[in-house]
């Protein structure tokens, strides 16, 4: 089981008993949240290094239609992924071995810290 598919089902988990129909939304949600902000987190990083080493790979614009695509790829994998039986396989298996739920909190603050990670590394490009 991988850190993602822990995040998935802690945060499944956590809206269970409140929202229980929107309980897997929001679980795809978050997890498509917190990939597409560290890919940017990592292409605003790689942006900034190559603007520093003078190296002209791509323009803005093209950069951004891409991470739009990417983006929405993610989404959907994760939609695909999550939705059925996987996500059934990874909750019996969290109930089995009773592993830590994380806080919820700190699981949120992790996109918002990456997001904000990356506003300030956009400002050096």
């Amino acid at each position: 089981m991988t850190v993602f598919d822990q995040f998935v089902i802690s945060v499944f988990n956590y809206y269970k008993a409140r929202f229980k129909r929107k309980a897997n939304t929001i679980a795809v949600f978050y997890i498509s949240l917190l990939q597409v902000s560290i890919l940017l987190v990592l292409g605003v990083f790689f942006a900034a290094f190559f603007k520093q080493m003078h190296v002209e790979t791509m323009s803005s614009s093209k950069a951004w239609t891409i991470f739009v695509l990417v983006s929405v790829f993610v989404y959907f994998k994760n939609w695909m992924g999550y939705s059925g039986k996987k996500r059934n396989i990874l909750n019996a298996k969290n109930t089995k071995r009773k592993s830590q739920q994380h806080s919820i909190w700190v699981l949120w603050l992790l996109p918002i810290g990456c997001i904000a990670l990356s506003a300030l590394l956009l400002r050096m490009v």
